[in-house]
């Protein structure tokens, strides 16, 4: 039985609304995306890990850590409306012109710096060829069943979902949300559908602090914060 071949995929384009350059800018010192790299680092050899981007300053960001851009991602598919999806194939499809083939496809987004190599590893051991993916999630803030609620016709609350009779959080059915860490995909699933068409997912629960997501300068303070504390 010939091990699975693994494609660990980081997509960074250059631009960026909420922090911008932020896929290069320092955190704690060192610049965004090498938390990643580093992670990819400890659990793949450099010839199985793809950053995808757009960017000539990102490139050489990366090229400084000794690990080689294999493409520069091309300009329509690094638009704020390009897709992850897209992307996703655009890699596969570069890896498979040179006959290379990957069964996953683990995806790592730089915007989560606090992820560990543990954390990865955690996410393949639940995966099995069987499924579409593995995805790592945090317990959501909102629960539909608790404190989320939607106005009616009359544009009166209520609540999502369920009767509103729960009166203590930890008595609702529990709730999870994508956190964006960590995401192990199969990529024959991935040739059929997209990540939200799959139905055969699994998930990982990661804590809150690890799941820090880096959307706005608030985050990245926060962030900042737990990495100079040795979270």
């Amino acid at each position: 039985h010939q091990a699975m071949k693994t494609l660990y995929v980081i997509p960074a384009r250059g631009g960026s609304k909420g922090i911008p350059g932020k896929n290069i800018k320092p955190l704690a010192g060192k610049p965004l995306i090498s938390y990643t790299i580093d992670v990819a680092r400890e659990l793949a050899p450099d010839c199985d890990i793809c950053v995808t981007t757009d960017d000539a300053d990102i490139i050489s960001t990366v090229e400084a850590m000794n690990l080689k851009v294999p493409f520069v991602r091309p300009a329509e598919l690094a638009t704020d409306h390009s897709g992850t999806y897209e992307v996703l194939i655009h890699a596969l499809d570069f890896y498979e012109s040179q006959g290379i083939h990957y069964d996953t496809m683990v995806l790592l987004q730089p915007t989560s710096p606090l992820r560990t190599a543990d954390n990865v590893r955690s996410c393949l051991q639940l995966y099995t060829p069987e499924i579409d993916m593995v995805v790592s999630v945090m317990q959501a803030a909102t629960n539909p069943y608790y404190n989320a609620f939607e106005t009616d016709e009359n544009g009166f609350l209520h609540i999502s979902k369920g009767d509103g009779k729960y009166t203590r959080r930890q008595d609702a059915p529990k709730v999870w949300e994508y956190n964006g860490a960590v995401y192990v995909i199969n990529t024959a699933s991935l040739r059929k559908m997209k990540l939200g068409e799959f139905t055969r997912r699994r998930m990982y629960e990661m804590s809150r602090e690890r799941s820090i997501d880096l959307d706005t300068p608030t985050d990245w303070l926060i962030a900042e914060t737990l990495i100079r504390n040795n979270l």
